[in-house]
């Protein structure tokens, strides 16, 4: 039997185990101004306020199988050396696959937030009056401008805690925050069991990845697939998941409020994920998604890397999440 299928059989599996979407879990979607919004509404709650996008609650598989990752290098306390067949790369961190159950209602971000909402925060005072540098480096050493609707990078964990501070306290709430890993895979898969979204693939008009890393990847020339290496706007590409939520894969790797471990700790619900990412105190934290420098295999929804909580870097942004309480 070859991989490919085992790969399938496996994947087929674990979707029987369960339907992503629970039967009919009831939750309450208010608004503070006792506005309700449906699963899958997008509202905004103040004119610089990030668009946000209410997600029906459900279960899902979390985590990659042994085989859904095509990096073809280790890189570990042995240093950087290929994988070859008698030592195939296997992407411990992205397991064990575990169910978890979505037990706390809420509303992801349908972005990434803007450099415009981050701004807005910091022309009132907030985030620290920290203004993030306003270009990158493309592959030919030219200089990018990011403007008003690019995602917002060079800012850390805790700027973006800062944010979100802001956030509530210009709203009078508490309802704003980071998501957890497992919120955030959630909404990246959309209800899907496949590496992405969108499929086994994504193609460069569908998340904004780099070709070149991708094609010393997976050993092939890819004309197809673009040599972009910058952020692209978030209202750029045909970047949506079923659910309306943009660029969850690529553009700008996003922070969550996890604290990093090696493998998955096998939490079974959202609020245990919640509640350890509050209760622990860690310099390390997820980071989703994958970036614009990097393979496509980086961008995939199992796929999870980690970064130290005042790291600022050109590479990583955030995406907020609006519990309902």
């Amino acid at each position: 039997m070859g991989w490919i299928t085992a790969l399938t059989i496996i994947r087929l599996a674990l979707w029987g185990a369960l339907s992503t979407f629970a039967s009919a879990v009831h939750a309450d979607y208010l608004l503070s101004d006792g506005t309700e919004v449906a699963p899958l509404e997008m509202f905004q709650e103040c004119d610089v306020c990030p668009e946000m996008i209410a997600l029906p609650m459900g279960e899902f598989m979390m985590g990659g199988p042994p085989g859904e990752s095509k990096r073809n290098f280790h890189w570990d306390e042995k240093g950087l050396r290929p994988a070859t067949a008698e030592e195939p790369y296997i992407a411990h961190r992205e397991g064990p696959v575990h169910s978890v159950r979505i037990d706390l209602s809420f509303a992801m971000g349908r972005n990434e937030v803007t450099r415009d909402e981050w701004m807005a925060c910091v022309e009132d005072g907030g985030c620290s009056k920290y203004v993030p540098e306003d270009f990158v480096i493309g592959d030919s050493f030219e200089r990018i401008d990011l403007t008003g609707n690019h995602p917002v990078n060079d800012v850390s964990y805790l700027d973006a805690l800062a944010y979100t501070d802001w956030l509530n306290k210009k709203l009078g709430i508490d309802a704003y925050r980071l998501p957890t890993e497992a919120e955030w895979e959630y909404a990246a898969r959309a209800g899907t069991q496949t590496p992405f979204a969108q499929g086994e693939e994504v193609t460069t008009d569908q998340a904004n990845f780099h070709a070149k890393p991708t094609e010393e990847m997976i050993g092939e020339k890819r004309p197809d697939l673009v040599w972009r290496g910058y952020p692209v706007r978030v209202d750029e590409l045909d970047a949506s998941n079923a659910w309306g939520l943009r660029h969850m894969s690529g553009n700008v790797g996003e922070r969550t409020m996890s604290c990093w471990t090696a493998t998955h700790p096998g939490w079974s619900t959202s609020s245990q994920h919640l509640e350890m990412a509050r209760s622990v105190d860690c310099h390390r934290r997820v980071v989703k998604g994958g970036s614009y420098p990097f393979a496509m295999d980086f961008s995939r929804a199992a796929s999870r890397g980690g970064a130290g909580i005042d790291w600022r870097s050109k590479l990583t942004g955030f995406r907020i999440l609006r519990e309902f309480k």
